[in-house]
């Protein structure tokens, strides 16, 4: 087992190095522009979300502009990409690290997850980037790749399972050097390769380590059962 955990550490850094994304938010380290990245990129495809954020970007560079914003006009710039809670957070966020926080982002995942609109996916994904903590960020990419090259047969639906694919990651995020290329690499891996539907096993390096792969089961894994609601009738 540590092998192939060795194996699909080696492999994920060389296919990352070959094939990951160039996306404008992971020219920076700055967390304000991560965290608007990821409000931004929740529930909305990259293409649209691009978009957004460097509209965004430019009108509010930075964490004082967003705290400033005319709550009215924020909305409207939102406009199209739905789910308003989001930028409500946004605001009521920026504006709490303006007057509470001085100003300064916290910069690890538990002070972050604090932090209204910020999920346990989030404050990993900002922790890492831009403070390079160890802390493994966890989606659905994470859930599918690790489910098919380990064989892990844990239904991702039920409550105990975040804390178990959490637990494996741990070991592999040590593996590299930079936390936040760790789980930007399973994220472009999930959304490139290994993907839901029809993933691109014959041109995958991750092949001859792949449970998934060898035994034929990339359409079984990852399990996803939802509990059957029991109605009582009278």
């Amino acid at each position: 087992m540590k092998r192939k955990k060795q194996d699909f550490i080696s492999s994920l850094k060389k296919w990352y190095k070959k094939n990951k994304r160039d996306l404008p938010f992971r020219k920076t380290k700055d967390p304000y522009l991560i965290w608007l990245s990821e409000i931004i990129l929740q529930q909305t495809r990259m293409k649209t979300g691009m978009v957004y954020y460097k509209k965004f970007k430019k009108k509010y560079p930075n964490l004082k502009a967003l705290s400033e914003a005319n709550h009215e006009v924020l909305l409207k710039d939102w406009e199209g990409l739905g789910y308003y809670n989001r930028v409500k957070n946004l605001h009521s966020t920026a504006n709490f690290i303006e007057k509470n926080l001085s100003g300064i982002f916290p910069n690890s995942q538990k002070e972050l997850i604090k932090l209204k609109g910020i999920g346990r996916y989030s404050s990993s994904a900002i922790a890492s980037i831009c403070f390079n903590e160890k802390t493994p960020a966890i989606d659905g990419n994470v859930y599918r790749v690790m489910s098919r090259v380990f064989g892990i047969k844990i239904n991702i639906s039920s409550s105990s399972s975040y804390s178990y694919f959490y637990k494996r990651s741990l070991a592999l995020i040590n593996g590299f050097e930079s936390s936040g290329d760790y789980n930007q690499s399973l994220m472009d891996f999930g959304s490139i390769q290994c993907l839901p539907k029809k993933p691109l096993c014959s041109s995958c390096n991750q092949n001859k380590i792949c449970y998934a792969f060898i035994h034929n089961k990339q359409d079984s894994l990852p399990i996803k059962k939802k509990k059957l609601k029991v109605f009582k009738r009278y």
